[in-house]
């Protein structure tokens, strides 16, 4: 099977604070986060250039997003994708919370910027 026909598989990463997905067992993007208390604050989503245009962004956010429910967390979209994402995808709206001034600053701090 070639990787135009094999599914996309997401994994949570918990070590690495990221959701992978990959494509014929080879990595094609992620979505980085840091947990806030209740809060997953995704701040980077990223495919790689190889696997551009075939809608896994949007494949890995979802099962993320869904991962993040099922988890009794709550979404706080620091990620311009992830924050559009969520414009378009209403069924996630009571479990996302509003990018502040102070979870910014926070996120600043843990990422060491």
């Amino acid at each position: 099977m070639d990787e135009q026909t094999t599914a996309p598989v997401v994994h949570h990463v918990d070590a690495r604070h990221r959701y992978e997905i990959a494509v014929a067992d080879k990595r094609a993007g992620l979505t980085a986060y840091r947990d806030r208390g209740d809060q997953r604050v995704f701040f980077h989503t990223e495919i790689d250039d190889a696997y551009a245009g075939q809608g896994l962004a949007s494949v890995l956010v979802d099962q993320a997003l869904t991962d993040v429910r099922k988890s009794g967390l709550r979404i706080v979209p620091v990620c311009p994708y992830v924050a559009k994402f969520l414009t378009k995808h209403g069924e996630f709206s009571d479990i996302t919370d509003a990018v502040t001034p102070e979870i910014l600053t926070w996120l600043d701090a843990q990422l060491g910027r």
